[in-house]
């Protein structure tokens, strides 16, 4: 058994996902980097197919980074008792009032409402 923390496949199949291996040549950094940012919960992964994946929204691809607020984002909603399958359903699930899902917001530069609906939830 692997000692890196991952959900169940709970995301549409529609969702793209890559390989550990792909999310490191994305960010530029070791392997051991993404196995690290994993096992620290800055990250989630999922096995689908038995494979662990990263979903790609997760990435900033012009930047070479992660997607700013998703780590904090993750954080809190870890520190809030949320296991990874739920993190991934609420960060892909729609929410009318963002509007769309919490990763569309991240990626477009709403953390700070991302984060505080975080928070909410632990109340």
């Amino acid at each position: 058994m692997s000692s890196i923390p991952a959900a169940a496949d709970v995301l549409d199949s529609s969702v793209e996902v890559l390989p550990l291996p792909d999310v490191a040549e994305r960010l530029r950094q070791p392997i051991t980097r993404v196995h690290q940012a994993l096992r620290d919960h800055h990250l989630i992964a999922l096995r689908r197919k038995g494979v662990l994946m990263v979903p790609a929204a997760f990435l900033d691809e012009s930047e070479g980074v992660l997607v700013k607020g998703l780590s904090g984002t993750i954080t809190v909603l870890n520190d809030s008792g949320f296991t990874p399958d739920e993190m991934l359903r609420w960060l892909f699930t729609e929410d009318e009032t963002l509007p769309g899902t919490p990763i569309d917001a991240l990626r477009g530069d709403r953390g700070r409402e991302v984060k505080r609906r975080a928070q909410a939830l632990a109340f």
